[in-house]
This record gives structure tokens, sequence and C-alpha cells, in this order.
């Protein structure tokens, strides 16, 4: 995975609340973070999270595509190589 994708996906994970990026210990409320899963809260927690990461890379795949189809016509703008 390239820097670019990882850096895309984890924005995207933080804008969800997927990641957070404060330390543990320094929160006020630390019971606001402390939750419990049973083992199949655990495996469709996992499977959300997959999805949503599969879609994403999508997305940046597509967008790279996009942008690399974008500068391919600025680069020739008469469509004649």
């Amino acid at each position: 995975m390239s820097l670019g994708k990882a850096n895309y996906v984890l924005r995207a994970l933080l804008g969800k609340g997927f990641v957070k990026v404060q330390n543990f210990r320094s929160s006020s409320n630390m019971r606001g973070y402390a939750y419990y899963l049973t083992p199949e809260g655990a495996a469709a927690k996992a499977e959300i999270t997959r999805q949503f990461l599969a879609r994403k890379i999508e997305e940046y795949d597509a967008l790279r595509l996009e942008i690399e189809r974008l500068q391919a016509e600025n680069e020739n703008p008469t469509g004649h190589e």
C-alpha cells in the first residue's frame, strides 16, 4: 500500500471516529472509551471496518486514475499522440 493510500484511509478512519488520536490516559472521561463487545459484536465490528476500508481503497484508486487521466489529457490536449 502506498503512503498516499495509507494517509487517505487513515484520514477517513479518523473522520468516522474509528481511530482516536488522543492519549487515552490524558482523557478526563476514560469511561467514555471503555466498552465491551461480545465475540459476535467484535466480528460484526471487524466486518464493518473491512467493508469501510475496502470502500475507501476503491475511492482512492478511482481518484488516482482520474488524476492520471486528467494529467494525460492536459499533456495532450488535442487528443493526438
